[in-house]
């Protein structure tokens, strides 16, 4: 009867801290504040510094700084513009054209940036005006400009896994190396989705522009080397055991800032500004976390996790039953919360269930982030939405349904996952582990 009256404390106090426009980590301590007072002996002043301690104070969390920064930095590069002069013509002879061009780009960027956000600013930038100059409609252009910037949550290096990593006390790398294989699977779902879509829709398709041979190609691709290289750098040192996530990372920011200074994009004006929106955002990330770390601490305290992980297994849940319950409750959260936060906020009481289940802990953080991409595509509070909405100025309900697609494209990838497990795990399985 106790958790029973705690749990319904703790729902009360979070949703009126949260409908009361309460930023979330503050409320996340709120929760965690009244929780302790009203069901504990122990001094929450103690408490809370030790898990806000805790939270803040592991190495791997060092990661998530710096690739912010890298992302910030390359943000403000002509990264976007190179991007497009150098998959143009790859794309172009494609079925869909240079629709391809939001897809592959967002699989691109996502690999250098990590932030979904980021991802669709940047792609964005570079192909709503090209694509609307050369007549492609745009409902496609929209749609699959704000499904593929999803990509970013799930292609290392992803803000997401960094969390949800640091949350239960996963491998980093481990965690990035899982993301590549399913990340590469969806990007090519949602190119299939758009040969389709110009097979049933013909005379929607502008005409293609004019064919360069083979040697014109390679030559224009020379603008994608250096992103290329930089991919390389990043991804490959962690999967060769080269480097750990945080080592990576500061390879990664180095590598944009050379990139930059090559580009003559890096002033004192961007870089003030690169560092300044890199230390919001880890800020803005770092105060979510340590609300939820207190939040675990006193739902601990009061058993909520044990309670709710028992319940579960007195329902004697199959893992696909479990995963299908969790996919629609993530879904549902994701309409009103952001990714990171339903991550952090969920994961004292959801951890203890899927290791009931014995579900793979990786294998599940990709299906987190799969969820959480749907998440950011569902009104109301889909931020890349909110991102796209901001770039066009067209409403939410449309950008919405011009998502949709995309969303459905998500939940056959849930399917895919389920039924091949080995698409998460078998990088993680065969990679190197960096010394340290």
């Amino acid at each position: 009867m106790n958790e029973v009256l705690a749990t319904g404390i703790f729902l009360f106090t979070l949703f009126f801290l949260l409908g009361s426009g309460v930023w979330i980590g503050l409320a996340l301590l709120g929760v965690a504040y009244v929780g302790m007072e009203l069901f504990t002996a122990r001094p929450v002043g103690d408490a809370m510094i030790t898990a806000i301690w805790s939270s803040s104070s592991g190495w791997s969390l060092t990661a998530l700084p710096l690739f912010i920064w890298m992302g910030e930095i390359l943000y403000r590069t002509r990264l976007s513009e190179d991007m497009f002069r150098g998959l143009a013509p790859w794309m172009s002879p494609l079925p869909g054209g240079l629709l391809h061009t939001n897809v592959v780009g967002s699989t691109i960027f996502a690999a250098v940036s990590g932030s979904s956000a980021a991802t669709l600013t940047t792609v964005g930038k570079m192909s709503i005006p090209e694509l609307n100059k050369r007549g492609y409609p745009e409902f496609m252009i929209f749609g699959t400009l704000v499904g593929s910037a999803t990509l970013g949550l799930m292609i290392p290096p992803s803000l997401t896994l960094i969390v949800y990593g640091v949350t239960i006390n996963e491998s980093i790398s481990k965690l990035f190396m899982a993301g590549i294989l399913p990340g590469i699977t969806l990007a090519g779902m949602f190119m299939l989705y758009v040969a389709a879509w110009s097979y049933f829709k013909p005379e929607q398709v502008p005409p293609r522009e004019s064919k360069l041979n083979l040697a014109q190609k390679i030559k224009e691709s020379r603008f994608l080397i250096p992103v290329i290289l930089l991919i390389g750098v990043v991804i490959g040192s962690i999967y060769t055991g080269t480097a750990t996530a945080t080592e990576s990372a500061a390879f990664g920011v180095v590598g944009a800032m050379t990139l930059a200074i090559f580009q003559g994009s890096l002033t004192k004006d961007t870089f003030i500004q690169s560092l300044m929106g890199a230390t919001r955002t880890s800020c803005m990330i770092a105060l979510i976390l340590a609300g939820a770390a207190f939040l675990a601490l006193a739902m601990g305290f009061t058993g909520l996790p044990a309670v709710a992980a028992e319940f579960i297994a007195d329902l004697e849940l199959s893992p696909l039953t479990l995963i299908l319950a969790l996919m629609v409750f993530y879904i549902i959260l994701g309409c009103f919360l952001d990714g990171i936060s339903s991550v952090v906020l969920t994961m004292a009481v959801v951890e203890p269930m899927v290791r009931q289940a014995g579900i793979d802990l990786l294998w599940f953080g990709i299906f987190i982030v799969v969820v959480v991409e749907m998440a950011q595509i569902t009104p109301p509070i889909g931020f890349n939405l909110f991102v796209l909405q901001g770039m066009t100025r067209k409403s939410i309900g449309y950008i919405a349904r011009c998502a949709f697609p995309m969303f459905l494209i998500m939940v056959v990838m849930v399917g895919i996952l389920i039924t091949f497990p080995e698409l998460a795990t078998y990088l993680p399985e065969n990679m190197r582990q960096a010394p340290g």
